[in-house]
């Protein structure tokens, strides 16, 4: 019978196995004031854990390095290119720099008895990460290869980068992980919370007026015409100007009004060197990138719609 890696991991730990490594540390921490330093581990510690929730313990081997941290994935390769790409999703502020490798590890136990991996496969994907910039994934040439065999799609998701020489004198070919992949990512994120802001309104009872977004203005539409008044008032609160007054059109009462606060809600992310602008209205991400553009921005993505969210990607000011 065919031994699984996930067995031998949990049956005889101490065994040499090919298995992908993802090594990742925090730009900068060591530089940073010892409070800093607790803060922005236990931040780094809550999104390493919720993006290797998926993952079965006995499927990975994770190492705190201090300023970082190291996972063995025992089984499929793919898993730590999704959690690499999980981490970019959930990591926020924090500016972390990540590479994988696919080599020979050798599982251990350290002298604590806590799970421990060495060998050249550790040694090669740090060295890896070591070339990339804060917000950048890097892969080596074996597991780029691998991945590749898995799925011929996976090609679009990485570019060529110029060869490495360590500092032993190993040369490294390297691949990067593109940033439209990251982009899209995130632009998918950005409409699926527009999508549960804008639930409240679509499921509202029947009892009060609803609001819909007309583009450059609102509609107020409900049964009652003290409905369709009581959501003006709310947004005349805000600072919304009024430009049609309630009126009864066949069985409900409208009214539109301009709310150029609700207009401009716009959201924005950083991401790496990039920036991605997202809005309900094509308005607000055009006001927000010509602000961000006069500060030295430049527009990488034009405004677009993507999935009735209108977008634009930049390249951060120099």
């Amino acid at each position: 019978m065919t031994e699984s890696r996930a067995d031998v991991n949990r049956t005889d730990a101490s065994r040499t196995l090919v298995c992908s490594v993802l090594f990742l540390d925090i730009a900068g921490y060591s530089q940073r004031a010892v409070s800093d330093q607790i803060r922005i581990k236990d931040r780094f510690n809550e999104v390493l854990a919720h993006s290797l929730a998926g993952v079965e313990t006995r499927d990975r081997v994770v190492i705190d390095t201090g300023d970082g941290a190291a996972i063995a994935f025992l089984d499929d390769p793919e898993r730590a290119l999704f959690a690499a790409l999980a981490i970019f999703d959930n990591v926020g502020e924090l500016q972390v720099r990540m590479g994988i490798n696919l080599g020979p590890v050798y599982l251990s136990k350290d002298i604590n008895g806590q799970d421990n991996v060495i060998g050249d496969g550790i040694n090669v994907a740090q060295r890896i990460m070591s070339f990339a910039n804060a917000g950048e994934l890097l892969v080596s040439r074996s597991f780029y290869e691998v991945v590749l065999l898995l799925s011929g799609e996976y090609s679009t998701m990485f570019h060529g980068k110029t060869s490495q020489t360590d500092k032993h004198n190993r040369v490294h070919e390297i691949y990067a992980v593109s940033q439209g992949v990251r982009v899209g990512r995130r632009v998918a994120e950005a409409q699926a919370r527009l999508r549960v802001q804008r639930r409240p309104a679509a499921a509202a009872s029947p009892q009060r007026a609803t609001v819909s977004d007309a583009g450059m203005h609102f509609i107020v539409s409900g049964t009652t015409r003290d409905s369709v008044e009581a959501e003006l008032a709310r947004f005349a609160a805000e600072g919304a100007k009024v430009i049609s007054a309630p009126a009864q059109v066949g069985a409900k009462w409208m009214a539109t009004f301009e709310n150029r606060r609700a207009s401009v809600r716009v959201i924005v992310e950083k991401l790496g060197m990039k920036t991605v602008v997202t809005a309900a209205t094509r308005e607000a991400v055009e006001a927000k990138v010509n602000e961000l553009v006069s500060f030295g921005a430049r527009i990488d993505q034009p405004i677009e719609e993507i999935g009735g969210v209108w977008t634009a990607v930049l390249d951060e000011a120099s």
